[in-house]
C-alpha cells in the first residue's frame, strides 16, 4: 500500500554537504510522521530527524545546527551540512501512519576525514 523510495546517498569529505530525498506513495491518510534515521553495522538504528503532517520538526541531538529536514506533502528532505565522519551510515526513511511503521531500503553517506 505505502512505498518509500530513497535518493541522494554518496561520498563527501568532511564539512561538505548532501541532501537526501524520499518519496512516499500509495494510500495515506493523515496524520503521520515521516522521519529519517541512520544505522551503522552492529550499532542500533538511530533516529535523526522528523517531519509530521501538522508541521512541526524535531532533530536528534547530534545533528541540531547541521541538519535540516523539510516536508512536502509525502515528500521530505534531508539537507545536510558540515558532514563528519560519524554521520556515515546508511540512511533510511520512516513513515509513521496510524501506528504502521514502513520503511525505505535506505541509501548510504559516507564521509571521509
Amino acid at each position: 500500500q505505502v512505498q518509500l523510495v530513497e535518493s541522494g546517498g554518496g561520498s563527501v569529505q568532511a564539512g561538505g554537504s548532501l541532501k537526501l530525498t524520499c518519496v512516499a506513495s500509495g494510500t495515506i491518510f493523515k496524520p503521520n510522521n515521516m522521519a529519517w534515521y541512520r544505522q551503522v553495522s552492529g550499532k542500533e538504528r538511530e533516529f535523526v530527524a522528523v517531519a509530521r503532517t501538522q508541521g512541526d520538526t524535531n532533530y536528534a541531538d547530534s545533528v541540531k545546527g547541521r541538519f535540516t529536514i523539510s516536508r512536502s506533502g509525502n515528500t521530505i528532505n534531508l539537507q545536510m551540512d558540515n558532514l563528519r565522519p560519524e554521520d556515515t551510515a546508511i540512511y533510511q526513511c520512516n513513515l509513521n501512519h496510524f501506528g504502521t511503521q514502513y520503511w525505505g531500503q535506505g541509501t548510504q553517506v559516507t564521509v571521509s576525514p
